[in-house]
């Protein structure tokens, strides 16, 4: 796919030599809870390939990012690991301004020379950069010019250029607020991203299988049902919290402890959504046969016709695991999006590290996605041998569930507007 069929620009359209440049990236990575340090750097990794076409045709580049959130207080720290990431991988100096959008960070942007970077501090440290913000007001971008963000950076800067596709999904200042004053273009990480995953939802080789998996099920259900009706699914291969609520919208009774899980986390809402998957879609998703629990601090596997158990279920069984592996090894696509089970215990990890080895076998197009599942494939597997490795989590499912997504929408315009 061309950047143009999506009427979006692209950095390569223009020359940047000399110029200003605002550059938004999403490298909000995962926070080691112990140490506070990143435990993975894919996202800033994946960046480089833009940093490096703006600094090299002689930008001066400010940068804004965000780590943490509200919503994830834990790793709400400063960015200057990340500058100290971007700077080893560009091979450049990598200033970092603990200010967001205040006189330090202005003064910054202005003593910039071309070829140089400032990565300026974390966009949650702005009241309108956080998700509560974004979801209470629910404002059009044209209304977020007065935002303190954007009347503290506009002026400074000649461009606007967003990377950020993991961060797509936001409607926020950062993220679809300049693209009203400025001339803007989209990186290449962002490019790369709408790419893999067109080719996922549009035109995938048959059989396209969708392995889904992992505790954050609103993920797997916010796609499931475009990719069952449009087509582009062959199969959905269900493990997880995914597969133990399909087996409950099945009938099967799992036991206490796993329904209460279940139950404490809300997920007794997906139970009607999943009878009617499996009505309407019922010969194409596919649950375990089998599982596996903890007995006397051993891994105990049990068929599904053994239901209800006391113990909690952490992962899949043999029988499944290798019923998984043969539907991949005769897919022509395959799109991965949560582990199998509780695989950072290690007598749990079996059905994971199977299946994204698996997956790395395939001769199919495959595509890995979500921040659990790039953690897990770091561990297991050599991600270079994958097709693709999203960045993205939410934004990854909002574009496979056919939506239109804000960014997408404010760059569209921002290209009609050149």
């Amino acid at each position: 796919m061309e950047m143009s069929s999506l009427s979006i620009r692209s950095i390569a359209d223009f020359d940047y030599a000399g110029k200003t440049v605002l550059l938004r990236v999403d490298i909000n990575s995962p926070v080691d809870e112990k140490t506070g340090s990143l435990r993975n750097t894919n996202r800033i990794d994946k960046s480089v390939p833009t940093f490096k076409h703006l600094t090299e045709q002689g930008a001066k580049l400010a940068v804004i990012a965000h780590q943490g959130d509200s919503q994830d207080y834990k790793s709400l720290i400063p960015l200057s690991e990340h500058a100290k990431r971007l700077g080893e991988l560009l091979g450049r100096s990598v200033k970092y301004i603990d200010d967001v959008c205040g006189p330090a960070a202005q003064d910054a942007i202005r003593a910039l020379a071309p070829g140089e970077v400032v990565l300026l501090g974390n966009l949650r440290y702005l009241a309108e950069e956080i998700s509560a913000f974004e979801l209470a007001l629910k404002l059009p971008p044209e209304k977020y010019l007065n935002c303190y963000l954007v009347r503290s950076l506009a002026p400074l800067v000649d461009a606007y250029v967003n990377d950020a596709f993991a961060a797509a999904h936001r409607n926020s200042p950062s993220m679809v607020a300049f693209q009203e004053i400025l001339p803007s273009a989209a990186g290449f990480l962002l490019f790369d991203e709408v790419s893999a995953l067109s080719r996922v939802l549009e035109s995938p080789a048959q059989p396209a299988v969708y392995l889904l998996g992992g505790n954050r099920i609103s993920d797997a259900y916010g796609m499931m049902g475009q990719v069952l009706t449009n087509g582009s699914a062959a199969g959905i291969l269900t493990s997880g919290v995914v597969g133990l609520v399909m087996l409950l919208a099945l009938g099967s009774r799992l036991g206490a402890n796993a329904e209460q899980y279940i139950k404490d986390r809300n997920y007794n809402d997906y139970i009607p959504e999943s009878q009617r998957l499996l009505r309407e879609f019922g010969d194409k998703i596919r649950l375990p046969v089998d599982l596996a629990v903890e007995e006397n601090g051993q891994r105990k596997e049990i068929p599904v016709s053994a239901l209800p158990v006391n113990q909690d279920i952490f992962d899949i069984g043999e029988q499944t695991i290798t019923a998984y592996e043969q539907a991949v090894a005769s897919a022509g696509t395959v799109f991965l999006n949560g582990p199998a089970g509780v695989y950072e215990t290690p007598i749990f990890e079996k059905g994971t590290q199977r299946l994204f080895e698996a997956v790395q076998n395939s001769p199919a197009y495959t595509v890995i996605g979500g921040g659990d599942s790039v953690a897990a494939a770091a561990k297991y597997i050599d991600a270079n041998k994958i097709s693709h490795v999203c960045t993205a989590g939410g934004a990854m499912v909002q574009y496979l569930s056919g939506e239109e997504m804000p960014l997408i929408k404010a760059m569209k315009k921002a290209a009609r507007n050149l």
